[in-house]
């Protein structure tokens, strides 16, 4: 998905990269008027393995087009690199938990009950797998920890479709943002306000006409939450 979502009167308050989960934080932006720069520039898998390039002139996505997005973000908040944001990023890559749960990725660790079991979910070999899944994205927030930009990272609603494994996709997504916390990006979590008993998304925060993404009230509260964070 690479939909642009884009305002740069009154000046922007921060750019927006991701993959389709910050589809409706960028609409939330939108309707409540809140200037911003990017969006979308590609799917959730485009972002987990290697991505990028660091060359002469800063970071380069690999993918065409998710570079001519990102250059026209650039161009529109009058910087040549993303070494010279002025404005905080907040950024979902790295953050496609259903992707890493998937199940067949999986199978070789279930027990004779067809579970993964807790032990294994709780171990170094288990992070250190999600960690090699995730490491495109973990490189590219150590980039932009180099950089020493502000990042704020809003964890994806908390949907499992069919594909996914659950039990995976929560402990997967603790792996991935201890990580990226260890590497100075701020968690917007909003687990608390968003879930059921079942830690699942509840249905108010949900798009109905698919099975992973968040609907526009969710990124309200995103949005909300960014505010409150003073970006």
């Amino acid at each position: 998905m690479t939909t642009r979502y884009s305002t740069t009167t009154p000046p922007a308050r921060f750019l927006l990269l991701g993959d389709s989960h910050a589809g409706c934080v960028g609409r939330a932006a939108r309707a409540a008027e809140l200037p911003f720069a990017g969006g979308p520039v590609g799917s959730g898998r485009d972002f987990l393995g290697p991505f990028f390039d660091i060359a002469g002139d800063g970071l380069a996505f690999r993918d065409t087009q998710a570079q001519r997005l990102f250059r026209e973000f650039l161009d529109t908040l009058e910087v040549s690199a993303l070494a010279g944001l002025p404005v905080p990023l907040v950024c979902t890559f790295g953050l496609s938990a259903h992707t890493v749960a998937t199940r067949q990725n999986w199978d070789i660790h279930r027990d004779r009950h067809g579970t993964v079991p807790d032990g294994f979910l709780r171990s170094g070999l288990f992070a250190a797998l999600v960690r090699a899944t995730v490491r495109g994205a973990l490189a590219f927030y150590e980039h932009t920890a180099e950089a020493g930009l502000r990042v704020l990272a809003p964890l994806p609603p908390q949907r499992v479709p069919g594909i996914s494994d659950a039990r995976v996709f929560f402990a997967a997504q603790d792996v991935i943002g201890a990580e990226l916390a260890a590497r100075g990006v701020e968690i917007v979590d909003l687990r608390a306000r968003v879930t059921d008993g079942s830690r699942r998304q509840r249905p108010a925060f949900c798009r109905t006409d698919d099975t992973i993404h968040g609907n526009l009230a969710f990124g309200r509260l995103v949005v909300a939450e960014l505010l409150d964070r003073g970006v």
